[in-house]
Order: structure tokens, then C-alpha cells, then sequence
């Protein structure tokens, strides 16, 4: 065994692992970053539990644990991706003043060991702290409270009628950026769950999904993070918020016991998550070497 927990939990500030993304603080053990390691040893392994497994048949990043730095008071976890050009990124935990710099210098060196031009630096950062960026990782406890149906013009994609679902493309390609012209590719291809539409004037205007649920590492059920976006004129009409309570609700009444999210400090999608009663469990800044 590489990591020793007594070593590695007191600067776990925030419930992310690398390669695997936010998990829930009741799954964060010793066993998952273990996981990431062994899985290091095999090119382009899924862990079971990892989410990523719906979009792909191979892992496009891996630890490079070789290059793994475990020291009482810090710990510096370097992965390699395969994505584009690749990118080398070093998660950094620790709370010395010289982490980052520690980071910063592997992140590079291991970047040109690689050949690859990208090389960042992950600093996970706990709910007290207060970043004017970066991503916040909030968690949706079904156990809490009810998520009642929203109503209005919000079902799922297939439930409409072929006009209406004729539209999702053109939908699609302008909220591109959002990720929303991949979705439509994977309904079109069957191979994802329920998508939720906002459909206003005879065309859809706003999405969900797909709305899917996998086990944890420790068998919870997790409703698996979605694509979301509504057409810029067809904000403000409470659309979003209809289409977020629609995706909740559907979730509990699938048998999800919770849902990770990770949101831009101070977007849109951050200020729903937080006025819909989501906790903050601590924020991930990324910063390029």
C-alpha cells in the first residue's frame, strides 16, 4: 500500500480524487485513491465505479504514480491525460505555504518527461473557504427533503411530439458549447437515459440529462451528473429552475441517494444550486504552470 491514511486525511480539505473527480464524503477512503494507483498499473482501466465509464470504453487519464510524492503534511498526485494534446495536472493537498511552488515545479517537469504541453496545478479547497473562482463541489441529499414534480412545460424528450423533438437539434448545435450537441449524438444513438426538455412555442428551448444512476464505490446509489442549458432568450422565464426540480425529482423518485455537482463560483448554475438548498462541500481551483 502507497498512501497511508493518517498521513493523506487530515489534508483532504475537499472530497475530490484524482482521476475519479468529486466523491461523497462517506465513500472518501484510503481504498479509493489505492484504486487509482492499481488502476495506474493497467493502460486505460475503469474502475466499476467511475462515472466516466458511460461516455467511453477507454480512460483517457491515468495517476502517474510513479511520480506520487506522500509525505506526513502533504501529498502530490500527478496524472496524465490523453485528451487532445495532453495535459499533465498535479493535485495538491497539503496546507504548507510552499505546496503549490512543489506542485507547480512536478507539474512541469513531468509535462516535459512526457512530451505533452499542458501541465496545471488541482488545489482542492475547503467549504469555509471563500475564492472569487474555480468550481464549487455541492452535494443534493435526496434523504433531506422532498423534490416535488415542477410542472409546466417540462418532459421527458420522447414524451413530446415529433415537431417538438425535431427541434432538439438546431437546439442542440447553439448550446454546443454546453456540451449539448454530444448529448443529442447519444440519444440519437440510444445509448444514454432520459433527457429532460423545456419546450416553449412548439420547440425546445432547455435540456436535463440523462438522467442515469450507478453505484458508488460503496454501493450508494448516485444519480450521475448531468448536461444542462437553456437557450439564451428563453432565460428568465424560470425554465432552468423548472428543468433542475424536474431532474430532482425524478431522482428520488428513482431511488438516487444523492448527486455530486460541480458549479463555476458565481455562475448561474452555482447560484440555483445554492438558492435550491444544495451543501457546499469545499471548491477545486486549477491554475496552468
Amino acid at each position: 500500500m502507497l498512501f497511508r491514511w493518517d498521513w493523506l486525511r487530515p489534508v483532504l480539505t475537499a472530497p475530490i480524487v484524482p482521476t475519479l473527480g468529486p466523491v461523497h464524503p462517506h465513500a472518501l477512503t484510503v481504498d479509493l485513491f489505492e484504486d487509482i494507483r492499481t488502476a495506474a498499473a493497467t493502460d486505460r482501466y475503469f474502475l466499476y465505479y467511475d462515472k466516466d465509464r458511460r461516455w467511453s470504453s477507454e480512460k483517457d487519464e491515468t495517476v502517474l504514480a510513479d511520480a506520487v510524492v506522500h509525505r506526513p503534511g502533504h501529498t502530490l498526485i500527478p496524472t496524465l491525460s490523453n485528451r487532445g494534446r495532453g495535459t499533465v495536472k498535479v493535485f495538491a493537498y497539503g496546507h504548507q505555504v510552499d505546496v503549490l511552488g512543489q506542485a507547480a515545479e512536478l507539474a512541469g517537469k513531468l509535462a516535459a518527461e512526457h512530451g505533452v504541453p499542458g501541465a496545471r496545478v488541482v488545489r482542492p479547497l475547503g467549504p469555509e473557504a471563500t475564492p472569487a473562482d474555480g468550481v464549487r463541489i455541492q452535494l443534493q441529499d435526496f434523504a433531506v427533503r422532498r423534490c416535488d414534480a415542477p410542472g409546466g412545460p417540462v418532459r421527458p424528450f420522447t414524451e413530446w411530439p415529433a415537431t417538438v423533438r425535431d427541434t432538439f437539434e438546431p437546439y442542440a448545435k447553439t448550446m454546443a458549447a454546453d456540451g449539448l450537441s454530444f448529448l443529442h449524438t447519444q440519444i440519437l444513438a440510444g445509448r444514454c437515459g432520459p433527457v429532460l426538455t423545456a419546450a416553449l412555442d412548439g420547440r425546445v428551448v432547455g435540456a436535463i440529462g440523462p438522467m442515469e444512476i450507478r453505484p458508488d464505490a460503496i454501493g450508494h446509489r448516485q444519480l450521475l451528473p448531468q448536461y444542462f442549458a437553456v437557450l439564451p432568450e428563453a432565460r428568465g422565464n424560470g425554465l432552468g429552475r423548472r428543468l433542475w426540480r424536474a431532474a430532482m425529482h425524478w431522482g428520488q423518485a428513482h431511488g438516487a441517494h444523492y448527486q455530486l455537482l460541480q458549479t463555476e463560483v458565481g455562475g448561474a448554475s452555482d447560484q440555483l444550486c445554492q438558492a435550491e438548498g444544495l451543501t457546499s462541500l469545499g471548491f477545486v481551483r486549477t491554475q496552468t504552470v
